[in-house]
């Protein structure tokens, strides 16, 4: 595909994973505009793009109405990363939010196809795969794409809108020729990343030298982090070389549990603080970890960032943007459950 002046449409393109997919595309000579609503995301991550008229700006709901249509009106690539989402503690505690997301998914998908818009791009998660499989985190388990189900168990309502998305992408594709594609991403991290997401929680942890420094669970869950800009190549990868509705994860195959990504954090900072453990607190599946070799053959894709080299990167970003008195406008515990908590 040749992005040089297609005109693509990025939902949500001023949150974390979107105003980094944005950057790429604008790099890659697209004709990019964004809408979002800034519920999660920040305008401040693309103002340079906005100062220079390089990207074009929304800010609205997508549900409202008439805005699903006007948003894609024009548009020849649509990447859907708008959605109530976030790390454990939002989608475990803000369900009806979540739900919402299978309205938002159906307008965008409604108004894709009335405009005739040459192809949809999903922002799918490993939260479609089934509970019951990632309950033993002493198992080596790489999940692949086909053991979403049936059975069907996905994780909380966030999970099954996810699913269902990719179960509509799939019919739109079979029954309308729409060309679309789904992207599962699993446990994102990087900078522009927010506090309601694990790595990012932990960096603000040490960042206010917390002590007793809280850990969520056990310690024992165990993760497959990964850099937000290999999410954002095989995102783009799958735009170019998927056309059937296919789904597709986007993840390392690193297995890291939380201890141990916890510990590297008080490394690099040179905190020293006494772990305090927490399984009463949102926690998830205590094993998801992805199997990335169906995108190593469709896309030729495999992440290139290991997670220790990633997560010195985005300590470092941490560190140097932001503002401890921050911490004094909110709560670091409001951060690690809301939404929307940017200055």
């Amino acid at each position: 595909m040749e992005w040089k002046g297609k005109a693509v449409l990025v939902t949500g393109g001023c949150s974390f994973i979107g105003s980094h997919l944005v950057d790429a595309l604008v790099e890659r000579g697209a004709r990019v505009r964004v809408i979002d609503d800034l519920s999660s995301g920040a305008r401040e991550n693309l103002e340079h793009h906005f100062k220079t008229n390089r990207v074009e700006s929304l800010q609205a709901d997508l549900r409202g109405p008439g805005v699903a249509l006007r948003a894609v009106h024009g548009m020849q690539v649509v990447f859907h990363l708008a959605a109530a989402h976030g790390g454990r503690g939002y989608v475990d505690l803000h369900q009806a939010a979540c739900a919402g997301n299978l309205m938002l998914d159906g307008l965008v998908f409604q108004a894709c196809q009335d405009a005739k818009v040459e192809k949809i791009v999903y922002a799918s998660s490993g939260c479609v795969y089934p509970n019951y499989l990632q309950t033993d985190p002493d198992k080596i388990l790489h999940l692949k794409e086909e053991m979403v189900g049936p059975p069907y168990d996905a994780d909380n309502m966030y999970g099954w809108a996810k699913l269902m998305a990719e179960m509509s992408l799939r019919a739109l594709s079979r029954d309308c020729g729409m060309k679309t594609a789904s992207c599962r991403y699993f446990t994102v991290y990087g900078p522009r990343g927010v506090e309601n997401h694990a790595v990012i929680a932990m960096i603000a942890r040490a960042f206010v030298k917390q002590d007793p420094f809280v850990v969520w669970g056990t310690g024992k869950q165990i993760r497959n982090w990964t850099y937000v800009s290999d999410i954002v190549a095989g995102t783009i990868l799958a735009a170019e070389k998927i056309d059937d509705g296919t789904a597709v994860n986007l993840g390392t195959m690193e297995r890291v549990s939380v201890l141990e990504a916890v510990q590297e954090v008080l490394r690099y900072t040179h905190h020293e603080a006494k772990l305090e453990f927490h399984p009463e607190m949102p926690t998830g599946p205590y094993n998801r970890v992805a199997d990335n070799n169906l995108a190593k053959r469709l896309l030729g894709w495999e992440p290139k960032v290991l997670f220790r080299d990633g997560l010195r990167k985005t300590i470092d970003w941490y560190f140097s943007t932001k503002d401890p008195a921050r911490f004094q406008r909110h709560s670091l515990e409001e951060m690690l459950v809301e939404r929307g908590v940017h200055t």
